[in-house]
């Protein structure tokens, strides 16, 4: 099944934007009457049957709909450090949408390797990667947010910072996947390479953040990332 986006799309006909027009019809030579499979990027995964093939224009027609397509039974929101080299950073932007996640936060703290983030690109990636795992919801990918500010945020889920200093509590750092209970909304913040400062770790336990390990290896940014947002998957997924 190939996967097309429209987002905000209105059944029950619909013209696809230029772009998604000529992948249609130029690309994979789709011609009236075949049948297409569009996403608004809510949950909704609408069956539909082309209706005018042109490449600039392609129009088509609702002919049912599916709501809440695989809707995740968490919601995960991950505040990640960008890292130095953007294709790492994109990569995990990549395997998150595949895996799956909410909300994805640009985190710029104090050992911030990036500290200017553009968003258009992300989207790209994110969209790709959502049409090519066959997903009906697309992450929302947030501006870059100083940590400070995040801080002042409200959440009504838990609140996880996952770093490599010294642990804060008597009872040490909690291994992500035992603390994990299905069905939470979750935050859980990743820094930089050079980990969050002192002053950020006590920041955030002052905030209510539970301070969480993913292993006894020591990751990248964005492997580091990547693992929790699996991690999370797997608790929340498995029988």
């Amino acid at each position: 099944m190939q996967l097309f986006y429209a987002p905000g799309m209105i059944p029950p006909t619909h013209t696809l934007s230029e772009e998604e027009s000529r992948h249609a019809v130029r690309v994979l030579r789709l011609e009236s009457g075949d049948p297409i499979h569009i996403t608004d990027g809510e949950g909704n995964l609408h069956h539909c049957r082309v209706t005018v093939a042109d490449q600039r224009h392609c129009e088509v027609v609702v002919e049912s709909t599916e709501t809440e397509f695989e809707k995740l039974p968490y919601r995960l929101t991950m505040a990640v450090a960008p890292t130095k080299n953007n294709d790492r950073f994109e990569w995990f932007l990549e395997k998150a949408t595949e895996v799956g996640v909410d909300t994805i936060i640009p985190l710029e703290s104090a050992h911030s390797e990036r500290r200017v983030y553009k968003e258009e690109r992300g989207q790209k990636v994110i969209t790709s990667a959502m049409k090519q795992s066959l997903k009906a919801y697309h992450p929302h990918l947030r501006g870059l947010s100083s940590f400070k500010k995040l801080m002042e945020e409200e959440f009504s889920g838990r609140k996880f910072i996952a770093h490599c200093a010294g642990s804060r509590s008597p009872q040490g750092k909690a291994y992500l996947p035992d603390t994990l209970r299905r069905g939470e909304d979750v935050l859980v913040l990743i820094g930089p390479e050079g980990d969050f400062s002192d002053e950020e770790i006590d920041m955030a336990m002052q905030r209510g953040f539970e301070e969480i390990t993913l292993g006894t290896q020591r990751l990248r940014t964005e492997t580091a990332a990547v693992t929790a947002v699996v991690m999370t998957s797997v608790i929340n997924t498995m029988k």
